[in-house]
Formats: structure tokens, sequence, C-alpha cells
């Protein structure tokens, strides 16, 4: 691989299209075309999708194998599902094309939690085609699992770590403004939630990537979710929720770790949420007591993440990989 960097970006919803703007600005990234299921986009280029004209020309196609055969990319820009088996149906083809993938795909940051026996596949897909590919995000990748696993670097003993989330959703995209349930009545919110069609993916894959890093054995794990329900009409850029229906979510994910509840993670994402934070407590010796006022702000931050973890990716061998198995993030 050169050191310019040529890209397809796969998936062209608000995620996509930012990670593809900020990639097109970076110097060493090329941007060969795009990939999105979507009639309305399908047959047009990346310039008038994204209003770039450095990327007029580049093709926007229904299929991997809709791409010219001339376009040779050294890594893909995944932004399509949140299922790792959904996902895993995209990515092996391109594995046994020995590609580099860096996917937004939520259970795609610990696969292994869920669908072991496909993510042994997928990692022996890359192994064989000399593929490299790994899942990672800003929630889960980053604020509530690789953070708090890196402020662990300065202990010298862990009892427990808790972990929270406050997010004020009216700042974020239209997409999860409704996947968490925005304007919907709370009784029936609650029943997708508890068919899983709703809420935030990823919390049990943070909270097993935690575990995983620090070599813990989890017994139990407990998680609930709850719609957060308005006091008060509220309206956002995209969409109006009247008082009583429901506005956001409230996830909590516990671990039981030798017979205690040594792992917790939090998460509040709802519209007009006050004071929005991140933060962290790690009870042992010395504890770590770690507050990031505001947020991480979780779309902007995404789309860095995947464009700042393209060129870590190619430092560790072929492999499905978790983020902890890459060197220390940073800007890239």
């Amino acid at each position: 691989m050169s050191d310019l960097l040529r890209v397809v970006q796969y998936g062209l919803g608000p995620i996509g299209l930012e990670a593809l703007k900020l990639a097109a600005a970076k110097p060493w990234i090329e941007i060969l075309g795009g990939i999105d299921i979507d009639p309305a986009k399908a047959g047009r280029d990346l310039g008038e999708l994204t209003g770039l004209p450095q990327l007029r020309g580049r093709p926007v196609v229904r299929t991997w194998e809709d791409l010219p055969a001339t376009t040779a990319p050294d890594l893909v820009l995944h932004t399509t599902v949140s299922s790792f088996p959904a996902a895993c149906a995209q990515l092996l083809p391109l594995a046994r094309r020995g590609l580099q993938v860096v996917s937004s795909c939520e259970e795609m940051v610990f696969p292994q939690l869920r669908h072991p026996e496909l993510a042994a596949e997928l990692d022996a897909a890359c192994r064989a085609g000399g593929a490299r590919m790994i899942g990672t995000g800003v929630n889960p990748g980053f604020v509530m699992d690789l953070l708090p696993v890196c402020l662990t670097g300065v202990s010298r003993s862990v009892r427990a770590v808790h972990i929270q989330r406050v997010v004020d959703a009216a700042t974020r995209r239209e997409p999860l403004q409704r996947k968490i349930g925005s304007g919907q009545a709370p009784a029936a919110f609650r029943q997708l939630l508890a068919a899983g069609r709703a809420g935030h993916a990823g919390l049990r894959e943070s909270l097993a990537l935690v575990a995983h890093s620090l070599g813990w054995q989890v017994e139990a794990v407990v998680e609930t979710g709850e719609p957060v329900v308005a006091t008060r009409d509220i309206r956002t850029q995209f969409l109006t929720v009247a008082a009583g229906e429901t506005c956001g979510i409230h996830q909590r994910a516990e671990a039981q770790v030798a017979g205690r509840t040594c792992l917790t993670l939090d998460l509040q994402m709802y519209l007009g949420a006050p004071e929005p934070h991140d933060a962290i407590q790690i009870a042992g010796e010395p504890p770590v007591d770690v507050l990031i006022r505001g947020g991480v702000a979780g779309d902007q931050a995404t789309v860095a993440v995947l464009v700042n973890t393209a060129r870590r990716l190619a430092t560790v061998p072929p492999g499905l990989k978790l983020v902890t198995d890459l060197p220390v993030p940073r800007w890239a």
C-alpha cells in the first residue's frame, strides 16, 4: 500500500456522506467512488451528492460488483448497518479481496459477544485474504469502552469501572432522533425496545469490550431500557414531540464479576437533555474520576474516528480487529 490511500465509501447516509467529505479533505486520501442501494443515489456521482467539485465523476453504484473494473481501492469506509450479520454479508467478499475496512457497524465493535462463529469466519477470511477490518465509532468504539480502558493504564489495581453518557439528542441527526423513539407513544416504544428493534445499539458490546480488555470473566449481564417521556412540547430541526410522548431513551447495562457488580454503563439520550456530559469513574489504586463537559459530539466525532482509524489499521496484521488492537488513537 502506498502513502496515498485509495478509498471507496460504502453507504451514503448522513454519517457516510460526512465521512466522505472529511476523507476528501485529507491529502493522503483519494476517493474513487461510492456504494449505496438507494435508487435515488445510485447512478449519480459523489460530487453531486456532497457538493464537492473535486468528487465530480466519482461514480455511485448499487453494489460492489457495479464499480468500474479499474477501481482498485486500498480501503473501504463502511457505514451501512448496525447488525453484524448484515454487515458480514457485505464484508466477506471484501475480505476475500484482501481489502482494508473501517466500519461504523455497532455490533462489530465486539462481534464475538453475540456472533462468535460469524466473527471467526470473517476473521479467517481476512487472514486468508490479507485483509484487515475493524468496527469503530464514538459510542460504541471510544467514549464508553476504549477511553475507560485507556484510563486504567495508570492503575495499580481496578475494582470497578462506572461509565455515564448524557446526550442532548436534539443536536443529533434525524435517524438517531427517530431511533430513540422521539414522537412515539411510550408503551409502543417499550415494545420495540423489548423486541430489540429500537434504542442504542452497542451498549452490551461496549461492556464486553471493557471486560475483555481488563481480563474480567463476566458471570451475568443485566441490561435495561426505558423511554424518556417529554414533560413539554419539543421541536427540533427534524420533528415535533408532544408532552407525554417519548423524547428519548435511558439504557443501562451492568456486569457481575466474582459475585460483584463491578462494571456499569449508563446512557441517557433524549431531546433537550440538560448538561450533556461523559463521565468515567475507576475505583482502584489510584482512583480516577473524569468528566467531559458537554460530552463528545457524537456525529462529528464518529466521522473523525472512522477517518483517523484508516491509517492505523494498516499497522496491524491481517484479521478482524478490535479497537484495543490498534495503536493509540490520534488525529491523523
